[in-house]
């Protein structure tokens, strides 16, 4: 019997190293997700252990039912329709010509200018609650957003109007009554008053569906769907129901405990001790703020869609992959996004500005609001939540010149995870200070 010798080895790399191209890793992941649950099996064991089941389901309706400072802020809620009704008269009145384009930006000026003032005013000196008068900021929040873009796209197809009109067609050459002629194409959304002049349908029932869409972009036309999905619409509330009772245990039983035992450290600037209650605070937090962005971007946003047949549902993209700072900005929130790309940066290249400049003046305004939602509500006026939106920015071109691939992935998810925790402990630490500690 002959023996054949046969080759057994060739040039061939490790599989860890990256010239080797082998890229499936799913079994270490498995590990990672399991090793990951273990360990927060074992933290939250070990909280129930040391302070007893703290969540208690009915003490957000028990707030409610005590506290009266609270339900004012659902009558500030309710107010908002009188500046969304003083923008829509606006437009009106601009687009019958009673107004001249510089007197109606100067309304529209002083309008939105009482939006993001009354309601801070009104927290400030009557509405103590900061649970509840952080939902109403961020309700006029929205609306002031609304209302720039319901004022910019009107103005804009104003001019286009304007422009079809003196331009020479069919359309100047017919005579016809405006209840009887639409005017197609892209001047959707006009009727024609008489042979040279185009107005709008401006009507309560479009801006209130703006209003309540999830969008912060307005068009003359929205996307709708066909219908109402049933069995999607229930599977969407479910989980609403169920992440936001998640959200609040977890808050009750997991942060509150940390948050309160962070105080002293804070206060007797014990390094080791705060960057340890740093680190056991990040990950409930970050779970937390993943579950809060499933529960508003996906489950929320989809029902109110879902309940108006608003067609366009990409409320986010995948912004985990983000391998820079700017595409997880870019794609995390698309709202937000389109708004800002639409009505902040692209105007500020048209007019000349550079893309920093431009990009830089995007975050400064969300740092803006960032502090308004949080300074507010807490009555103190910190700049930690500005001071970390504006810290990206430095941040961002540190990833772009030294990072790329899974080190910029790695260094996007490092900030998301650490830089929160930093924000809670210090304004709850100014908050203690300020406000639950007894005068000496």
């Amino acid at each position: 019997m002959s023996h054949v010798c046969c080759r057994c080895h060739e040039n061939a790399d490790s599989l860890f190293s990256s010239s080797s191209g082998f890229n499936n890793y799913r079994g270490i992941l498995n590990l990672c997700i399991i090793l990951l649950v273990l360990s927060s099996t074992r933290v939250a064991l070990e909280n129930v252990i040391k302070y007893g089941i703290l969540m208690d389901p009915v003490i957000l309706i028990q707030a409610c039912v005590r506290d009266p400072y609270n339900w004012p802020c659902f009558s500030l809620i309710l107010f908002s329709n009188f500046f969304i009704l003083s923008a829509h008269h606006i437009e009106v009145q601009l687009s019958k010509d009673y107004f001249s384009e510089n007197l109606g930006c100067w309304l529209h000026i002083f309008n939105l200018a009482v939006v993001i003032c009354f309601p801070a005013i009104n927290v400030l000196y009557v509405h103590p609650s900061p649970v509840f008068s952080s939902v109403a900021l961020a309700c006029y929040t929205a609306v002031f957003l609304k209302l720039i873009s319901y004022k910019q796209v009107n103005k804009w197809c104003r001019l286009d109007a304007a422009t079809a009109c003196t331009r020479p067609s069919r359309l100047r050459q017919r005579s016809v009554s405006a209840a009887a002629t639409s005017v197609p194409g892209n001047m959707k959304g006009y009727i024609l008053q008489d042979k040279l002049t185009l107005v709008f349908l401006l009507l309560f029932s479009d801006l209130y569906y703006f209003m309540f869409a999830p969008t912060l972009c307005y068009q003359l036309n929205f996307p709708r769907s066909a219908r109402i999905r049933k069995r999607f619409l229930i599977k969407r509330i479910l989980e609403m129901i169920f992440l936001w009772g998640l959200m609040i245990g977890l808050v009750q039983q997991w942060i509150v405990p940390t948050v309160n035992n962070s105080v002293v450290p804070f206060q007797q600037l014990q390094l080791s001790r705060i960057v340890e209650r740093l680190l056991k605070l990040a990950v409930p937090n970050h779970l937390i703020w993943l579950m809060f962005f499933y529960w508003l971007f996906h489950s929320c946003l989809n029902v109110v869609a879902e309940l108006m047949r608003f067609g366009d549902r990409v409320f986010y993209l995948d912004w985990w992959n983000a391998e820079t700072v700017q595409y997880f900005w870019k794609n995390w929130n698309i709202p937000v996004h389109k708004w800002a790309s639409r009505h902040l940066y692209k105007p500020m290249l048209s007019h000349g500005y550079t893309k920093m400049q431009a990009n830089i003046a995007v975050f400064v305004l969300s740092a803006f609001f960032h502090e308004y939602l949080v300074s507010v509500p807490l009555r103190m006026f910190r700049v930690w939540a500005f001071m970390g939106l504006i810290g990206q920015i430095p941040f961002a071109m540190f990833v772009d010149r030294f990072l790329d691939g899974k080190t910029g992935n790695m260094a996007v998810w490092m900030s998301l995870i650490i830089g929160q925790p930093i924000a809670i402990l210090m304004y709850y630490h100014d908050y203690y200070v300020m406000h639950l500690t007894a005068p000496e």
